[in-house]
């Protein structure tokens, strides 16, 4: 045996002089012998930690919960890249829809990070092809539906009577605004400040992908961002008042910490709100998101126009709501059958 692992050493110098290539006694090693196995534990954890380092707390939270989950399965301090085969993620797939009792999709988040170390750890040279069990392991995911308001059920919102200064006035005022302002996220809404507005033009960095954009503000956001200037208000203060003006917000945590207390709060009354109206819908924030994308298509805007107002890094995902109005126009053609 040692004879012929001594061969297949001299051959391998032998190639890498006769091809001008340098090389070291690791790379020699590994041609003959294979990677030294790394573990995933450890990957996974370099990886979180510079998540957390970079101030994406929420993203380091949500794959933070993967990463754990993993580990409760194991129950062991490490596992090796080479040890997660197709056979162990399958296994793994039916504990997490079993044991833990989660849905198809958020099984899905968790194997697509899981997949995504497993993608980095190749491209650094961590592991060989062959030991990536994604390759022959298919991720599975569920169609949802996505929720909007029509019309009317927007009108049904605006109209329900709320009083003046209490809070579930302002967040139902908070939901119209981003309907009409291009889809806001309530994390972009929730950081307005009057420093943002010229009095026609939001100017802001998207909190999610950091870009810069420009919105114009219709007549019903300018009614309603009007409700809450007055000759105290100060540049730095927040149009919508849910999170106080002294706040960090360049501090990750306290903005993760602070954003998503408010954003809970709001979809707690949204609830009450969708009762009021009588929407059969689970009325949460993100809905006038799709309800403003889905009203904009309708309308007649591009959707090259109605992408770069949402601030999507790329087209394919302002198309999902043009297929919604592809089916709706489909369904309204199917009269024609009757």
């Amino acid at each position: 045996m040692l004879t012929n692992k001594f061969a297949e050493l001299q051959d391998n110098v032998y190639e890498y002089e006769t091809n001008n290539k340098s090389s070291t006694t690791k790379q020699l090693k590994e041609n003959i012998f294979g990677k030294k196995p790394e573990d995933f534990f450890y990957f996974a954890d370099e990886a979180l930690a510079k998540y957390k380092s970079e101030g994406k707390i929420s993203t380091f939270i949500t794959h933070n919960s993967t990463i754990t989950t993993l580990k409760d399965y194991v129950k062991v301090g490490h596992i090796m890249f080479q040890d997660i085969t197709p056979d162990f993620l399958a296994k793994y797939e039916r504990y997490l829809q079993t044991h833990q009792n989660l849905k198809i999709n958020t099984i899905h988040k968790h194997l697509k990070f899981l997949r995504k170390l497993f993608n980095d750890a190749l491209r650094l040279d961590k592991i060989e092809y062959q030991h990536n069990p994604f390759t022959k392991f298919k991720l599975r995911l569920e169609k949802t539906q996505r929720h909007f308001l029509s019309d009317e059920e927007l009108s049904a919102v605006e109209n329900v009577v709320t009083v003046p200064g209490e809070k579930m006035d302002l967040h139902k005022n908070m939901f119209i605004f981003a309907a009409y302002t291009g889809g806001l996220r309530v994390s972009d809404v929730l950081k307005l400040r009057w420093q943002n507005f010229d009095g026609c033009h939001l100017n802001i960095a998207i909190h999610k992908t950091k870009t810069q954009l420009t919105i114009k503000l219709p007549n019903k956001s300018l009614e309603i961002i009007n409700k809450y200037h007055s000759s105290e208000t100060k540049p730095m203060d927040f149009i919508f008042p849910m999170i106080p003006n002294d706040t960090d917000l360049d501090n990750a945590q306290i903005s993760y910490n602070q954003i998503s207390s408010a954003t809970a709060y709001v979809n707690k009354n949204l609830k009450f709100i969708a009762t009021k109206a009588g929407l059969d819908k689970p009325l949460s924030f993100h809905i006038s998101r799709h309800t403003w994308a889905t009203r904009a298509l309708r309308k007649g805007i591009s959707i090259d126009k109605v992408s770069k107002l949402m601030g999507h890094a790329q087209l394919r995902e302002t198309q999902i709501y043009a297929k919604i109005i592809n089916s709706e126009l489909d369904k309204a053609m199917d009269v024609f059958n009757n």
